[in-house]
């Protein structure tokens, strides 16, 4: 019951960040929802006992990826004026009440008792170091390298056609 209400709360969290990346206007708030569908994905990968595949997925995605987009977005510049006048004087205080009573509805599902079920010692944990290695060397490895290679070809090629040049460009350039 408790992962089922979890998974709603999150996956309606998942769908607004989404929604919110695609159409809003100005480019820092399409981060925020981007980086809002990568916090409730770190939160589904907790609820299926991926801890380790949760906390890379907060660190390096939600932490080093954000920043590195909004780094970007403020380095290209969002200097417009915005109308700051309040449009919808009712959207503040709607957007405190569920916030609290998403809050409220976070804090009453993690004190509730979650059962995870029996678990051998010696087994590795799903979604733990340990598991991650030995899927991704044993079973997964061709494929694995397959897409590190398709990914520096891929760089390469980005990198050849931001270079490349017409004859009649360089004749201008020239």
């Amino acid at each position: 019951m408790v992962e089922t209400v979890l998974f709603v709360i999150f996956g309606l969290a998942a769908l607004f960040g989404a929604i919110t990346m695609v159409w809003a206007r100005n480019p820092v708030y399409s981060a925020m929802g981007l980086m809002l569908t990568m916090f409730s994905i770190a939160v589904f990968y907790v609820s299926n006992s991926a801890h380790f595949v949760a906390a890379v997925q907060v660190i390096i995605y939600a932490g080093a990826v954000m920043t590195l987009f909004l780094f970007v977005i403020m380095l290209i510049g969002v200097d417009k004026a915005e109308d700051r006048s309040e449009n919808l004087p009712i959207q503040r205080p709607l957007a405190l009440a569920l916030i609290a009573l998403f809050g409220s509805a976070v804090v009453v599902a993690g004190r509730l008792a979650w059962t995870t079920g029996v678990h051998n010692p010696l087994d590795p944990v799903n979604g733990s170091v340990e598991a991650i290695g030995n899927e991704l060397f044993r079973k997964w490895v061709l494929p694995f390298e397959v897409t590190a290679l398709l990914l520096i070809v891929a760089a390469a090629g980005a990198i050849a056609l931001a270079f490349f040049r017409d004859g009649d460009d360089a004749e201008v350039d020239a």
